[in-house]
């Protein structure tokens, strides 16, 4: 006991200590500031935000992963091996024989079934994830077994490459939880849900030690980590909303990391000896969603005409150069079947033409909800300027990034600027989420994108679950490339960027692992 209030007093003076107080982290713990108040539970079958997600990665352990490594090569995480059936619908994996959770209880199969059964049982937002293998709360149970504490058996009624159930079982919700501890703490059967929303039961290089929204999220490391003791004890990642309040607590040394810089700030501090820049490409993508129920964009014509309102190249070339590069299809440019033509410019004639066409040759009022922070401050406040021009009258409505997902997940937007980054690295990810909608009730259980945006397309639905199918390489991508050229089209989307992160970090700080999504970024490398 002793110990956990001495490590929580530590987290809290760390946090509370005004920068004039102290000069330097401790040694033995990271200090990130970042925007994290997206977060909104760290159960892997509910969490479906970029920062909950970086955090599961370091706190669970996944069947099928990306090593801290080798970000690159997916492998077994839980599981040593795999075998698969001849006709490609069950998988049998073999556990890891000595793992241990943070508990100390054993990782068995069993714990492994328990965690993708809670998933569907649960049904929370990234359900559709595992669903799509055919899994149902009817059926889930016996779909996926452990006929013993070595074996997980997992049969799929889809018919998917084996290559896409892999990077499916890579994602949040194949994070392995700790079966005992989460029952421990059920409460009217929710499989542990509220506990785990704020707690951890994993096997990973973390344990989470506290979390306070809107301020800190404190981490300690895992003892029973198979990849051994995390090199530094404790991260403590702080929620800084403001990229100058970031700025000026990396120059005075109050943190090691800094994750939210704006290019500008990034480029004032390249002559400071004391902070070094590591640019990283990622899979994230920058976007407007438009939501059906708004009866003006239900015309494919003004959702042609309000990309023609954007100036892509204005702002990549200005407040988000180095950070940012026009990339409009729903699959990020240099991974396997991207649609890399970007065929809407900044044209405000054209733009008008089309709205006269669809019956609005004098533009319309619209709402526009964006993050209240740095780069969706000026990104929305440029859509703006150029979309008048267009005779399209937007209001901003800012705020924090938790009300506003909460807002897009009920369907209570009208355009809404947000981001988003892959589960996994097969496109079949954001064709899932940008494409596919099965059910467009308002009561529907699975809610990808295409949902949040009331999009019922059956055709492109169609077209997504054809292309999940294909066996042939080469066919499979020239499916996904028809595909991205027609949600690029007709979809919900003004698709802008595609985002290459600048970390600013002090010059001390070494092997921080930051791949190009949420999913692969590991913190129990790091020294300093």
């Amino acid at each position: 006991m002793w110990k956990v209030l001495k490590y929580a007093l530590m987290a809290g003076a760390l946090i509370a200590l005004s920068p004039q107080a102290r000069a330097a982290t401790p040694a033995d713990t990271l200090v990130i500031a970042k925007q994290i108040d997206d977060i909104i539970s760290f159960d892997p079958a509910e969490a479906y935000e970029l920062s909950g997600i970086e955090i599961l990665a370091n706190i669970y352990d996944r069947i099928m992963r990306f090593e801290p490594t080798d970000v690159t090569t997916l492998v077994g995480g839980a599981a040593e091996s795999v075998t698969v059936s001849d006709d490609g619908k069950t998988f049998t994996f073999k556990i890891r024989a000595g793992q241990k959770f943070a508990s100390g209880n054993p990782l068995t199969a069993a714990d492994a079934a328990f965690s993708l059964q809670r998933v569907i049982k649960l049904e929370k937002t990234p359900v559709f994830l595992l669903s799509q293998l055919g899994w149902t709360k009817d059926n889930i149970d016996a779909m996926v077994t452990a006929p013993d504490d070595a074996t997980l058996k997992v049969t799929i009624a889809a018919d998917f490459a084996p290559s896409l159930v892999y990077a499916l079982l890579s994602s949040v919700v194949g994070s392995v939880v700790d079966m005992k501890v989460a029952m421990e703490h059920e409460a009217d059967g929710d499989l542990g849900n509220a506990w785990l929303k704020t707690n951890s039961a994993g096997s990973g290089a973390y344990v989470v030690k506290s979390w306070t929204p809107n301020d800190s999220v404190v981490l300690e490391a895992n003892p029973n980590y198979r990849g051994g003791p995390a090199k530094l004890a404790r991260v403590v990642i702080r929620h800084v909303p403001e990229a100058s309040a970031q700025r000026l607590l990396l120059e005075k040394g109050d943190v090691d990391i800094a994750r939210n810089l704006t290019p500008d700030q990034i480029t004032s501090i390249q002559g400071n000896a004391d902070i070094k820049v590591t640019s990283i490409p990622e899979a994230l993508l920058y976007y407007i969603g438009l939501n059906f129920k708004t009866k003006e964009l239900q015309d494919v014509r003004v959702r042609q005409a309000l990309r023609y309102l954007v100036d892509y190249d204005g702002m990549a070339n200005s407040f988000l150069k180095g950070s940012e590069q026009v990339h409009q299809s729903f699959w990020a440019s240099g991974f396997w079947a991207s649609y890399d033509e970007n065929p809407y410019t900044f044209d405000p004639a054209k733009a008008k033409a089309l709205l006269a066409e669809a019956g609005y040759p004098d533009g319309f009022s619209i709402d526009l909800d964006a993050p209240n922070f740095a780069p969706f401050t000026n990104m929305a406040q440029s859509v703006q300027s150029t979309m008048a021009q267009g005779g399209i009258k937007v209001n901003i409505v800012s705020a924090e990034m938790k009300p506003l997902l909460t807002k897009y997940r009920a369907r209570e937007h009208q355009m809404l600027m947000v981001y988003w980054g892959p589960d996994y690295m097969d496109p079949h990810t954001n064709a899932d989420g940008f494409a596919t909608n099965t059910n467009n009730a308002d009561d529907a259980t699975a809610k990808p994108l295409a949902w949040r945006n009331s999009w019922d397309a059956p055709d492109v639905t169609a077209m997504t679950a054809a292309a999940a199918r294909e066996r042939d390489e080469a066919t499979r991508k020239q499916m996904y490339l028809d595909l991205q050229k027609k949600v690029l089209d007709e979809g919900p989307y003004i698709i802008m960027f595609q985002s290459t992160s600048q970390r600013a970090e002090r010059a001390n700080v070494l092997g921080f692992v930051q791949g190009s999504s949420a999913d692969v970024t590991y913190y129990n490398l790091t020294t300093k």
